[in-house]
């Protein structure tokens, strides 16, 4: 178990931790009941659901995990409550994203690293297979947890940090890996499959945020967001008129609206659609950059990437 020794060091950060939190703290309805590690368990703390489901297939029992963002929570915007510091500062192994997308939280992610292991999974993909940002040119689109065929080398990174923490039980983490890998290819093959049977003129997925470009990519859609790859960008009237314009330019039926994202932005592009004499529907609600609730389906990775392919093929063909 990777601790520091350094009591005295260790509560000088835990009160320079709790300082920068207080500066962002958000009471949020939708966060989880705070836990704090058990005896005897190895801890490891997420930042997102997608994650979490990582460690969970790989580690099963043998690890106790948390993830700090739950279902409808966007990583974009989170600010972390007090409670957060505790799990935080007791976890023996921190997992984040990274590609800046909790950057309310990339400064205290930072500071943690000084006493334990803090991975972010992401960073471990070929840069070459990630798409860049189309307003921060020094920056990567982050989602992507959307083209499952990348997703498997972050899983990887999951699994090599869980093994580092915990050699002793390293060949019950490699085999457990390698068969949540298996799952993982068997999804992406599906999902090529099924978004294969939408006619072509018909393949155009149109949300609040684009967070679906790994996804188009792979799966052959062309993807429109009203808003850029953050929720944090703004859109305006001119973005709202030009996505109208070109739903009705390509006969789109029906758009999306997200879990983590307000409907509004969308609901004023159908109203806007309906008013030039379009009819475009709402096909339903897609998980961006959260799952869905724990202990359901949507509440996996692989239950919600099928449940998003269900609703577009089901709105779309």
């Amino acid at each position: 178990m990777i601790r520091t020794n350094n009591l005295k060091y260790n509560t000088l950060l835990v009160r320079g931790l709790i300082v920068i939190f207080g500066l962002f703290t958000l009471a949020s309805c939708n966060h989880e009941p705070e836990t704090g590690k058990e005896a005897d368990n190895l801890y490891v703390v997420t930042t997102t659901g997608m994650i979490e489901d990582a460690v969970i297939n790989i580690a099963g029992d043998l690890v106790q995990v948390t993830a700090l963002m739950g279902p409808g929570v966007d990583p974009h915007l989170y600010k972390a409550t007090q409670g957060d510091i505790a799990k935080l500062t007791d976890a023996d192994l921190i997992l984040y994203n990274g590609l800046l997308l909790e950057g309310k939280m990339g400064e205290v992610l930072e500071k943690l690293k000084r006493t334990k292991p803090v991975v972010a999974v992401a960073e471990v993909i070929n840069p070459e297979q990630l798409l860049k940002s189309p307003i921060y040119k020094t920056a990567y689109d982050p989602h992507v947890w959307f083209d499952v065929s990348i997703w498997v080398e972050a899983v990887g990174a999951v699994g090599q940090a869980l093994k580092d923490l915990d050699p002793d039980n390293s060949a019950v983490y490699q085999s457990n890996q390698e068969k949540y890998l298996a799952r993982l290819d068997s999804l992406h093959q599906a999902t090529i499959n099924r978004i294969a049977s939408i006619p072509n003129e018909q393949r155009v997925l149109i949300t609040a945020h684009d967070a679906f470009e790994y996804f188009g990519r792979v799966y052959h859609m062309e993807v429109r967001g009203l808003q850029g790859i953050s929720t944090l960008s703004e859109f305006g009237l001119r973005d709202r008129v030009d996505l109208v314009n070109f739903i009705i330019e390509k006969n789109i039926k029906a758009v999306f609206v997200e879990t983590s994202v307000s409907k509004k932005s969308i609901e004023a592009v159908v109203e806007g659609c309906q008013k030039k004499g379009h009819q475009v529907t709402i096909g339903g609600q897609l998980y961006s950059d959260a799952m869905g609730a724990k202990g359901t389906p949507d509440g996996t990775y692989i239950g919600m990437v099928n449940a998003n392919v269900q609703t577009i093929t089901n709105a779309l063909k």
